[in-house]
């Protein structure tokens, strides 16, 4: 079952950054505002940033229904949302990265900023997946947002376990060192659209005998067909899949999590009627 991230926003402050790839910051939060935070069923596990306007200061505690009462919509903090690449519940530190656009955007020129000791507000942790150990073999396939959830759960397998992994990113400087027996699968994307070499390697793809599990996340338009592929042509059960746009071309996060529900009913009406088809 999906966990549904808190309401009750925790306060973090940043402890160290890294420049993981010309385009992949990562950012570890720490302190003791962590002290209820706990992210460890879930190899997607997801924390929602908020990000309030310039100029605008927030009552402490900070409490967020309260700022959403008193405050005009405008004013409200902004929330991005970013999977959680690893938590040390020890030394209470969660690690985040993130996806770089130069200046573009709002949450990856802040990671690009930000300095220990900096206050950060976040909501959750929410999540829905981890790896079956009962499926015979794993699937799993993303761009760039997705590698820290699917570099998670390989880390997560156990050793010897069957898995194919696909990881689109720009370049060959993009690629990321995993600590996993499972060989991971570059695919460069260059200048071809986002989301091509992935349907191309899934689809060429000789799938092994037995039951799999399969997770694909990123762009939209490229996960819509790589879940009518698993779904419609392969006839794998929705059970077994978890299938998501994290992001789509031309929106931000705001636009897209307004339109969200709406595609993944439209995509689901599609392959109920191609469900129907095949039958």
């Amino acid at each position: 079952m999906a966990e549904r991230p808190g309401r009750k926003p925790h306060t973090a402050q940043v402890v160290r950054t890294e420049r993981l790839t010309p385009h992949m910051q990562r950012v570890v939060l720490g302190g003791e505002g962590l002290a209820g935070f706990a992210a460890d069923t879930c190899t997607d596990h997801y924390v929602k940033l908020l990000f309030g306007p310039a100029g605008v200061t927030y009552p402490e505690p900070f409490d967020l229904e309260r700022v959403r009462a008193e405050f005009p919509r405008e004013q409200w903090p902004v929330t991005r949302t970013y999977t959680v690449r690893a938590w040390d519940p020890e030394h209470r530190e969660l690690t985040l990265d993130f996806v770089i656009h130069g200046d573009e955007g709002l949450a990856g020129p802040w990671a690009v900023r930000a300095r220990p000791g900096e206050t950060v507000r976040l909501i959750g942790p929410g999540g829905a997946y981890a790896p079956d150990p009962a499926a015979d073999w794993h699937l799993l396939a993303g761009d760039e947002s997705a590698l820290p959830a699917i570099a998670r759960t390989l880390e997560t397998l156990p050793a010897g376990s069957r898995a194919h992994a696909f990881v689109e990113v720009a370049g060959p400087d993009e690629e990321q060192k995993i600590d996993s027996d499972v060989e991971v699968v570059w695919l460069h994307r260059g200048n071809r659209p986002v989301g091509q070499a992935l349907l191309e390697a899934v689809r060429a793809l000789e799938f092994p005998t037995g039951r799999p599990q399969a997770f694909v996340h990123g762009e939209a338009a490229f996960v819509k067909e790589l879940r009518r592929m698993l779904r419609v042509e392969l006839r794998i059960p929705r059970e077994d899949l978890s299938i998501s746009g994290y992001w789509r071309l031309g929106h931000n996060e705001d636009g897209w999590q307004a339109a969200k529900r709406e595609w993944n009913a439209r995509v689901e009406a599609e392959q109920e009627s191609g469900d129907a088809a095949a039958a």
